[in-house]
C-alpha cells in the first residue's frame, strides 16, 4: 500500500512519511504503526494536514462531491492516464477536498496523449460542476491555472504543436544563486505571441470538450461515484476500481502529425526480448567461482504525483 501511494520518493521522502506515522500513533497512544496512521501521513506529505476545524454545508459539500468525483471519472476514462488512487472531500490544506492519479511505476518522461489526458483530467471537475449544476463555482480556479501552464509549455517549450513547430520559444532568466528562475523574456514576436495564444486556447478547449463528452456518457457513474463520497467523504483505489468496472472510454485520438508533408512511417519498434530468468542452483560443479555480487539499487529522482485539488 505504502509503496503504491508513494512512486518515486526518495529515501528522505519516505522517512519523513514514517516520521509523520509514528507522531500520529504516538498522539492515538498506540503502539504500532498500522495502515491508517501510514495512509495519514502519506497525504500530510502530498498535500497538508486535514483541516478539520472547516464545516461546509451540505450544498456545498454536495458540489465538491460532484467536483472531485468529475476529476476521478475523467481519469478514468481516458486511455493513457494513470489509476486514480484516492478520492477525498475531507477539506485538507488550502483544498476542500483532492483526487490523487499517481502512476503505478517511476515515470521519466510524459508523452503528448499523456499530458492531453492531463488536460481532460484537470478540467473534469469545472465540467461536472456545468453539467449538474449548470453554475460553475471559483473552485476549480487552479486547475484552470494548471491546465493553461501545462497546455502553454506544450506549445512553447514541447514542440507539440504542428502550427508552431518544434520551437522553443521564450528564454527563462534567473539569479544563479537563488536556484530558479526569476522572469520569462519572451524572445518572438506579436503575431508568433497571438498564434500561441490560440494554440493554448485551442488545447484548453479540446480538453473541455472531451471532459463533457466523458462526464455527459458516464452520468450515471458520476451520480454514484458522488453519492459514494456523500456517504463515505474518502475512497481508496479499491472502491473506485469497483464504481469504474463499467465506466465508458473515450475513443482514441487520431493519430498526430508534426506536419502533413513529412512520410509516414507504418513500420513498428523493434521488440524487445525479455531476459531469461537466472537460476541460482545452476552452478557448475568443479569450478572455483567468487560468489556471486548483489546488485545495488541506483537511486531513482521523485516524480512530482498528481493531485487535483478542489
Amino acid at each position: 500500500m505504502l509503496a503504491r501511494k508513494t512512486p518515486g520518493f526518495t529515501g528522505a521522502d519516505l522517512a519523513n512519511v514514517l516520521n509523520e506515522a509514528a507522531l500520529l500513533t504516538a498522539r492515538s497512544n498506540a503502539q504500532l504503526i498500522d495502515d491508517r496512521a501510514l495512509d495519514e501521513a502519506v497525504d500530510r506529505v502530498m498535500a497538508g494536514p486535514q483541516r478539520r476545524t472547516r464545516v461546509m454545508k451540505d450544498k456545498e459539500k454536495l458540489i465538491t462531491a460532484y467536483h472531485e468525483g468529475g476529476h476521478a471519472l475523467a481519469a478514468a476514462a481516458m486511455n493513457h492516464t494513470d489509476p486514480v488512487t484516492k478520492v477525498t472531500i475531507l477539506p485538507r490544506g488550502r483544498a476542500l477536498g483532492y483526487t490523487m492519479v499517481l502512476p503505478l511505476e517511476d515515470k521519466y518522461s510524459v508523452t503528448r496523449n499523456e499530458l492531453l489526458d492531463q488536460l481532460t483530467y484537470a478540467m473534469g471537475g469545472r465540467v461536472a460542476e456545468e453539467i449538474v449544476f449548470h453554475d460553475p463555482t471559483t473552485g476549480a480556479s487552479n486547475d484552470i491555472e494548471k491546465a493553461t501552464a501545462t497546455a502553454r509549455k506544450m506549445v512553447t517549450e514541447y514542440g507539440m504543436s504542428a502550427t508552431i513547430g518544434a520551437v522553443k520559444l521564450g528564454q527563462s532568466q534567473g539569479e544563479v544563486f537563488l536556484g530558479r528562475d526569476m522572469g520569462h523574456q519572451r524572445d518572438y514576436s506579436e503575431e508568433l505571441a497571438e498564434k500561441v495564444d490560440l494554440e493554448v486556447r485551442a488545447l484548453i478547449e479540446q480538453a473541455h470538450d472531451e471532459a463533457y463528452q466523458v462526464l455527459t456518457d458516464n452520468r450515471d457513474i458520476l451520480d454514484r461515484l458522488a453519492r459514494e463520497l456523500i456517504e463515505k467523504e474518502t475512497l481508496d483505489h479499491n472502491q473506485l476500481a469497483e464504481i469504474f468496472a463499467e465506466v465508458r472510454r473515450l475513443p482514441e485520438r487520431p493519430q498526430w502529425l508534426s506536419s502533413t508533408h513529412r512520410p509516414l512511417s507504418d513500420l513498428p519498434p523493434i521488440e524487445i526480448a525479455a531476459s531469461a530468468p537466472v537460476d541460482p542452483g545452476a552452478v557448475d560443479a568443479g569450478v572455483d567461482s567468487e560468489p556471486p555480487v548483489k546488485p545495488q539499487r541506483t537511486p531513482r529522482p521523485r516524480q512530482t504525483p498528481g493531485i487535483a485539488p478542489a
